[in-house]
């Protein structure tokens, strides 16, 4: 392989990765006929098409997503051993990319970045808020952060938070019209508050486990969102029982806009881990945010 095709594969994962050539021009510090040229070279070397042009976006064909899966490793090990020359500097250096659900950036990983990188200012972090399950390698991540039951076997994974819990919450105003459930099946007789999951387009099954039994409770009621944020609202304003994470409603919990129930079905599970491929080179940059995120026992 000769320069000139290292190039043009380079110029190709910078189009497939923006979906934009106007984009990827603009990375690459090129023009956009000149990278539409490039790409045309090494589709007609490699005799196949590589992307599918719209007037609206970019998109890899099956070709081109294979050919994906085979550079987006051997490029990333390029870029990890770059930035590791890094080590050398008297500070760490680099941009990294991390994805991360909603309430992980916010409580996990907002706090320790914001102390972190005033310290740092050659370090650069693009977080991307994204509930599913993210395949970091493809999306060319550094790194996720997963609930640890989530994470694949093949990664590497580093606790970053204290075991989390679950809570059923309701209003005051609520209970005043509904007897408070007792069992998990006399949630079928309330109005329940359901979240719409982006990964598989249903509605989450509410877990519950005590004594070992595990159930997985699909709930009904007139409201469903796609937001945490939004249940909880719904909840305090009377219309129904809300499932949410327990420290997303500890304040109205303290001041009793919210009760709770159920909560001995509610037991602590696994928090969130920070995971990434085994064969990651670590630069000095993820070394340090690693280290500053590790979650060690005596933290409260």
């Amino acid at each position: 392989m000769n320069r000139e095709d290292l190039a043009d594969l380079g110029a190709f994962m910078a189009v497939a990765d923006e979906r934009s050539f106007t984009r990827a021009a603009a990375k690459l510090g090129t023009s956009q006929s000149a990278l539409s040229h490039t790409i045309r070279r090494l589709e007609t070397k490699l005799g196949v098409r590589l992307l599918t042009r719209t007037t609206r976006n970019v998109a890899p064909t099956e070709a081109g997503e294979k050919l994906i899966g085979t550079l987006g490793p051997a490029f990333d090990s390029i870029e990890a051993q770059i930035a590791s020359i890094g080590e050398l500097r008297e500070k760490p250096a680099g941009s990294l990319r991390i994805t991360a659900s909603e309430h992980a950036a916010t409580t996990v990983l907002w706090p320790v970045l914001r102390q972190l990188l005033p310290n740092y200012p050659d370090i650069h972090v693009e977080l991307s808020i994204d509930s599913s399950l993210t395949d970091i390698v493809t999306g060319r991540f550094d790194a996720g952060v997963r609930l640890g039951e989530a994470v694949a076997k093949d990664m590497i994974a580093v606790r970053i938070s204290p075991d989390l819990r679950m809570a059923i919450v309701g209003s005051p105003a609520y209970f005043d019209a509904h007897p408070a459930p007792r069992t998990p099946q006399e949630l079928a007789g309330h109005q329940c508050i359901n979240l719409r999951q982006l990964t598989s387009g249903g509605f989450y099954a509410w877990e519950l486990e005590k004594d070992g039994r595990e159930l997985r409770v699909r709930v009904d009621g007139a409201l469903a969102f796609n937001n945490v944020p939004m249940i909880v609202r719904a909840a305090e304003a009377g219309f129904g029982l809300g499932f949410v994470m327990e420290d997303q409603v500890a304040a109205q919990l303290a001041d009793r806009r919210l009760v709770r129930v159920l909560e001995d079905w509610c037991p602590p599970f696994a928090g969130y881990h920070l995971y990434y491929p085994s064969r990651r080179q670590s630069s000095a940059a993820f070394t340090l945010l690693v280290e500053a995120l590790r979650f060690r026992r005596t933290q409260r």
